[in-house]
């Protein structure tokens, strides 16, 4: 019972970071119908970028206490990763906007590799340990343990799921995305424009991406130019498990995620003396994204299509 209470902790952890993540790929196609497969590398630029300021204000001001060293981080993170995607809308997508669905794929893909290798040019390859920025001594539940850095995630993740809800139901920002995705069209015609709105979503998606390259870099330890590509990947997955285009199956396919690939990893690898474990957790989660898309192509909460005459 305790390990699967402790997989669970873990599970609920690792599935808020992929719903700040999905919820980055869901709102951007919900929007233009555009997969951004960059949007891994602005996490991990978002990362890289806090573990430079971070040290850089350690080493400038070793007195300045740890949070504010976080918060400091943070913000500039979030406005550099913000500027990264309003500038990849603009520059690689936008121009391909009524193009082919296979040219902005494409686009999104090198542009996606593009990153990684000027990250690498930037922050050179080695992977780099992130400071310790919050207390490490763990909490004990009913035999689990938590981490402040898990509190902080979970905590953390809440706020900005409520913050985001709260933002497309019920302010004009959200009325004009939901309007453009409805139609960018008429929604020109009554007033809002498009271009800002779309470039508005990049950025929220981008802040989101930051937040949570910031998260696995605190629970890890460690950030490198190659950290964004599985977490986006498994985000993505996420995202089209819940519903591609839904924010509530964004929330819901990450956390489900993982879920399963925290009790594939933990629970079920205990039960098979280690033969099913860490190393081979991703295995759970695609087995049943596959089984789920076979049974449901539109994901858990995507809406059916309807057949047009």
């Amino acid at each position: 019972m305790d390990i699967f209470l402790q997989q669970l902790i873990n599970g609920l952890v690792l599935g808020s970071v992929y719903a700040l993540v999905a919820l980055g790929y869901t709102m951007v196609y919900g929007i233009i119908q555009l997969i951004n497969f960059a949007h891994g590398e602005v996490l991990m630029v978002g990362a890289l970028t806090a573990w430079t300021v971070a040290g850089g204000l350690s080493d400038t001001f070793p007195e300045l206490a740890p949070w504010l060293v976080l918060v400091a981080a943070t913000l500039v993170a979030c406005t550099v990763s913000a500027a990264l995607n309003f500038a990849i809308e603009k520059i690689a997508y936008r121009p391909l906007r009524n193009s082919p669905r296979l040219a902005p794929l494409i686009t999104a893909i090198g542009m996606s590799l593009l990153l990684q290798t000027l990250a690498m040019i930037v922050w050179k390859p080695n992977p780099k340990p992130f400071p310790n920025l919050l207390p490490v001594t763990p909490y004990e539940i009913a035999g689990a343990v938590i981490s402040p850095t898990d509190l902080l995630i979970l905590s953390l993740t809440a706020i900005l799921l409520v913050l985001l809800v709260w933002l497309v139901n019920y302010t004009s920002l959200g009325r004009a995305m939901r309007a453009t995705a409805e139609n960018p069209r008429v929604a020109a015609l009554m007033g809002v424009k498009p271009d800002v709105v779309i470039s508005a979503t990049f950025v929220i998606g981008a802040v989101l991406a930051a937040i949570a390259g910031i998260m696995l870099a605190m629970k890890y330890g460690t950030v490198q130019h190659a950290m964004g590509f599985l977490p986006g990947l498994k985000a993505f997955t996420a995202a089209v498990f819940g519903g591609i285009g839904n924010l509530s199956g964004a929330v819901v396919g990450g956390i489900l995620l993982g879920l399963i690939e925290a009790l594939g990893s933990g629970y079920i690898g205990a039960l098979t003396g280690g033969v099913l474990g860490s190393h081979y957790s991703e295995i759970f989660a695609f087995i049943v994204l596959i089984v789920i898309l076979t049974l449901r192509p539109s994901g858990l909460l995507g809406e059916r299509v309807a057949d047009r005459a």
